[in-house]
This record gives C-alpha cells, sequence and structure tokens, in this order.
C-alpha cells in the first residue's frame, strides 16, 4: 500500500503572474531541494498527467490544502526544461476565490504547493529525497511554501521577477531559519 498524500509548498522562483483572476507560474521546480530535503527530478509528474488526461481528469486548485475549498480551475498544468507550470483562473464566484485573489494581489499570500502521492524516490549520498515519479492531486495557493528562495510576482509582471520580490523572498528564508535556529 502507498503512503499517505504529501505536500510540497513552494513559492514559485520565477514568479507566479496575477491578472484579472488570471494566474500562472511554476508550481514545482526540478532539482531544488525544498525545506524538508527533498529534490523533485525531471519527468516526476509526466505519467500521473498522462493517466489525468487519459481519464479526463484534473489537477485541482485548492485553498491552504482544503479539499472543502476548491478556488479556481487549473486550464494548463505541464512540466517544462524547469519545472511544473500551471497556469489558471481564480473563480470569482467564490468566496474564498475572491478572498485568493484580494490576497494575492496585496502581496499578502505568495506560494504554491503541490498535494500528491510519492510513487518512485530514492535517496541519494547526501540524505535527500529523490522524487522520480509522483501522483499529482492537487496544487494549492498557500501562505507558508516548502521553497524558500522562491517568490510570486506581482500583477502583469512576467515570470523573472524584480529585486523586490527577491528581496522579500530572502528575508522569509531568512527568518525562517532564524526560528529554526532557536528551537
Amino acid at each position: 500500500m502507498f503512503g499517505a498524500p504529501e505536500r510540497k509548498f513552494h513559492r514559485p522562483e520565477a514568479g507566479l503572474v496575477l491578472s484579472e483572476g488570471r494566474i500562472e507560474g511554476y508550481a514545482s521546480l526540478f532539482g531544488k531541494k525544498d525545506q524538508g530535503g527533498d529534490v523533485v527530478l525531471p519527468g516526476a509528474y509526466a505519467a500521473s498527467l498522462a493517466a489525468l488526461r487519459a481519464r479526463g481528469g484534473s489537477v485541482k486548485m485548492l485553498w491552504q490544502h482544503d479539499p472543502a475549498q476548491p478556488i479556481g480551475i487549473w486550464d494548463e498544468v505541464r512540466e517544462d526544461a524547469t519545472g511544473l507550470w500551471v497556469k489558471g483562473r481564480l473563480l470569482a464566484e467564490v468566496e474564498k476565490g475572491r478572498e485568493a485573489a484580494a490576497l494575492l494581489g496585496a502581496g499578502a499570500i505568495d506560494g504554491l504547493s503541490i498535494g500528491y502521492r510519492t510513487v518512485r524516490s530514492e535517496r541519494d549520498a547526501k540524505g535527500q529525497r529523490l522524487l522520480s515519479e509522483v501522483e499529482l492531486w492537487e496544487v494549492s495557493l498557500v501562505t507558508f511554501p516548502m521553497l524558500a528562495e522562491a517568490r510570486v510576482a506581482a500583477k502583469a509582471e512576467a515570470p523573472g521577477g524584480d529585486w523586490f520580490w527577491r528581496s522579500m523572498a530572502d528575508l522569509f528564508r531568512d527568518a525562517v531559519a532564524e526560528g529554526a535556529a532557536r528551537l
């Protein structure tokens, strides 16, 4: 039997663009170690995305991984050389969708997180878990992503962002490290 669902939080390094309720960006980046010591390898999502397409299914867009709170639709979910690219729209007809759009627009939230089940993985010599195949269930908008060096772009800003968002990501990373050091 396979394990329980897992989640990977991520602030899109290349930026998450929000424009008129439409969002796009990277939900996962290949080869980047997250704070849990996991690294997603290229091709890890391929089988899952193909299986979803074959049965007419879709990756869900949730608020904070809560299955009772879908907030939009991912119109496009694909792998490229960088990672897992998502493009979708928040639903203004849904209260949490409106709230998410307002929070993203104000910069109060800026993270993405994947909900998945590990199908195949192994540990490398450094103790990192290398995820070579995952079953992707959902991509959530979240407050606290796992990949500290990533960030979300401002409205209508192209992926790749500017110094402000890099600075914010650096502040967040430093705050997380400082908090961990106190434990």
